[in-house]
């Protein structure tokens, strides 16, 4: 059974930092793609980063510059370090993964950020 679990989120004040990690079991993790997504209440789910089985990484503008997508093979954990946190950044932030050419993905729960002073 595949498992996805974000950890990490929490309230921070903006300007502040958090960094977000999704622990994964029941997948060959270093052969899937993974991603970050958030939804704000509302609003769709949205695309914040991806990063492929081979490291190469995408980003939302809103994000760039700011966020940090990564993944541990070792640990089967990809993370999202992000830093310059605005109020707009708070949502439930996701965690995905699927396979190159392979119908169907995973996701997480979901944990939640909220950036407030």
């Amino acid at each position: 059974q595949v498992q996805l679990v974000e950890s990490g989120g929490g309230l921070v004040q903006p300007g502040g930092s958090l960094r977000l990690s999704c622990a994964v079991s029941g997948m060959i993790f270093s052969m899937h793609n993974m991603g970050w997504y958030r939804q704000a209440p509302g609003k769709q789910r949205e695309l914040v980063a991806t990063i492929t089985s081979g490291g190469r990484t995408n980003y939302a503008d809103s994000v760039k510059g700011r966020f940090t997508i990564s993944r541990d093979n070792a640990r089967n954990t990809v993370y999202l370090q992000m830093n310059s946190l605005k109020p707009e950044d708070t949502a439930v932030y996701y965690c995905n993964g699927w396979r190159t050419g392979i119908v169907g993905d995973y996701w997480g729960p979901g944990t939640q950020v909220t950036v407030s002073s």
